[in-house]
């Protein structure tokens, strides 16, 4: 079987196993607290160019999202969210579960903008609603497109506007950072948020995710809300061992420019066949449209998921390259395509 199916079932980045391995005897005090997670919290804030963010490894990207987002939230406070994001669709109502209201604004392309943000902050005027009070969105996005600087400034500048905080999820941040066309680096994400993280289960790590909250206000008791959560691990060391490895050397932005080059390969032969897609192809995600008698072949041949982009006649697939993917793959795809 051809896997295109997600980023995240190969194990990890030889590079991590090794690190993995040269430090597996060496003793670390437990829960986060050791030589490894402090050298790895060091490299985030030296790149990020941010000496006062607070690092917080987490084991999973709904547990991230669930912890964070519910440690800065009051009671009457919502978020929010495009209906593609990954808290509205994919998190089995883990922020909803901790008492808050996910506002979904519908968007064709997964982007949230400005005006979305206008739009629900006028239809919750009073102590009637919900209060929104952060907004969250991912990069890259839930349909695999990015947001340049200009776009998330201006997101940024209308959080300010409404005393909102700004939350980005990073699970293929690595993707965002090397896409064709993006403007965005380490330094520019403490400018535009206030807490987001860096992913690494989707990008070469075997699991983990860097929560970094710029914020100072949102920094208190974060250790304290995070053991209530379940999210602090015991043998916090393997996660700062792997973020220390992915980080250096820019093994992480190499990994994610190679998970786009092979999906930009893999859309350039799906176009010279003369398919469209749903959405422009940007990242590592990518979804063309296929005959739905298609679609049932390649299941024979290929693991992906069906979308929900589709019409009478095609179907919508999602085909997801990764750091692991390779030139064969891709080439043996293309072959099944008339």
């Amino acid at each position: 079987m051809i896997f295109l199916k997600n980023d995240y079932s190969l194990g990890a980045h030889p590079k991590i196993l090794e690190a993995l391995t040269e430090t597996n005897m060496v003793l670390a005090d437990g829960y986060g607290v050791d030589q490894f997670c402090d050298a790895a919290a060091n490299r985030i804030r030296e790149l990020i160019e941010c000496p006062s963010a607070y690092v917080q490894f987490l084991t999973a990207g709904t547990q991230t999202n669930m912890t964070a987002l519910s440690a800065f939230l009051r009671p009457h406070h919502s978020v929010i969210a495009p209906s593609t994001g990954h808290i509205c669709v994919h998190e089995t109502g883990a922020i909803e579960a901790t008492g808050h209201k996910v506002n979904h604004v519908p968007t064709t392309d997964g982007k949230l903008r400005p005006e979305d943000i206008e739009t629900v902050i006028r239809e919750h005027e009073d102590e009637h609603f919900v209060k929104p009070a952060i907004i969250y969105i991912s990069n890259s996005t839930e349909t695999g497109l990015v947001y340049k600087k200009a776009e998330l400034t201006a997101l940024k500048k209308t959080c300010e506007k409404h005393n909102l905080l700004m939350y980005i999820d990073g699970a293929r941040l690595a993707m965002a950072m090397t896409a064709e066309g993006s403007d965005i680096t380490y330094a520019d994400l403490p400018k535009v948020s206030d807490a987001f993280y860096i992913g690494g289960t989707k990008c070469g790590a075997m699991f983990g995710e860097a929560l970094v909250i710029v914020n100072e206000r949102l920094q208190e008791d974060i250790r304290w809300l995070v053991k209530q959560r379940g999210g602090m691990l015991a043998k916090g060391r393997l996660l700062g061992v792997q973020f220390d490895a992915l980080l250096k050397d820019d093994l992480y932005l190499k990994l994610g420019a190679h998970a786009n080059h092979m999906a930009k390969k893999l859309a350039d032969g799906i176009i010279a066949k003369g398919y469209e897609f749903a959405v422009p192809p940007a990242t590592n995600m990518i979804f063309p449209l296929f005959p739905k008698a298609l679609v049932e072949k390649l299941k024979e041949a290929v693991m992906f998921e069906r979308w929900s982009f589709s019409t009478k006649t095609h179907d919508s697939i999602r085909l997801v390259t990764s750091w692991g993917t390779t030139q064969e793959e891709v080439d043996a795809f293309l072959k099944l395509l008339p």
